[in-house]
């Protein structure tokens, strides 16, 4: 479990920038996001999803990660691949700079489920975090609400 708080993490933030992290945990609690885990280091994150991925969903909640790395530009591509690799049960989206095709197809190729933009526009920034949202909602099984 890599959860702070005793469960498992409905959103998994693996993002290397401390601020850019802040940023999207409180747009997505703006839109009524689920509890969101961040982890800072992609070593340590690939770990810890990786050990994640061998516990069984709990209420029917499966956890998304998503991965929104920096240190390079292929960082995100790369960690995608690597966490595919170990635990291929997990659902996992890309941010990405920009949602040109063939960003978009790199990351979607290497096993990204969905791809979101990381926009400067703070009002954009905010719509893809809503989009977030409602990725994460779609994810779930339907007995997780009782339906």
């Amino acid at each position: 479990m890599i959860s702070t708080f005793g469960r498992q993490p409905a959103i998994a933030l693996v993002d290397d920038d401390v601020h850019s992290a802040r940023l999207m945990m409180r747009m997505l609690a703006a839109h009524a996001g689920p509890p969101v885990e961040h982890l800072l280091d992609a070593d340590e994150a690939l770990q810890a999803l990786t050990a994640l991925a061998a516990l069984p969903p709990q209420d029917g909640q499966f956890t998304v990660v998503v991965v929104d790395l920096k240190s390079s530009s292929n960082a995100t591509r790369d960690f995608i691949l690597a966490l595919r690799a170990a635990a291929p049960r997990l659902v996992v989206v890309a941010m990405a700079p920009s949602l040109d095709r063939d960003v978009r197809n790199c990351l979607l190729d290497a096993g990204a489920a969905a791809v979101f933009e990381r926009h400067a526009d703070l009002a954009a920034y905010r719509r893809e975090a809503a989009n977030i949202v409602g990725f994460w909602v779609r994810s779930q099984r339907l007995n997780a609400v009782g339906a």
